[in-house]
């Protein structure tokens, strides 16, 4: 399950979505549907990713996700046991949603912009 957000964006998300919700008994099953898919929903709704996953779906560095997560601007992470941090789906494809509206009129008013005054160095060209 290989999904590529750099050059599918939003039809990637769908297919996503559509394999996170499509779990559990098929169409043609009427045995207990509507507890069903209520389970069906409370699963989708409360499902959590691992950072692999997390990487497929944000191609962000881990540094930068920790930032974003450090002054408030990516959905938090959380422990499931004292090895295994997971981020939850709900909350990352909202984000990510939120920053393509963002950026619809262009670049983001939060991102920083280096200052290249302050580099210590600078690239010599030939």
């Amino acid at each position: 399950m290989g999904y590529e957000l750099r050059t599918g964006g939003l039809e990637s998300l769908k297919h996503l979505a559509k394999d996170v919700y499509s779990f559990g008994p098929g169409p043609g099953s009427n045995a207990k549907s509507s507890r069903d898919d209520t389970f069906r929903q409370l699963i989708a709704n409360n499902r959590t990713v691992r950072r692999p996953e997390l990487r497929k779906l944000v191609p962000l560095s881990d540094t930068t996700i920790y930032e974003l997560e450090r002054r408030g601007k990516f959905p938090k992470r959380f422990y499931l046991t004292p090895k295994c941090v997971v981020w939850p789906l709900k909350d990352v494809l909202e984000w990510i949603e939120e920053r393509r509206r963002i950026t619809e009129d262009g670049r983001p008013e939060d991102t920083p912009v280096p200052d290249v005054h302050q580099r210590k160095s600078r690239p010599t060209c030939n």
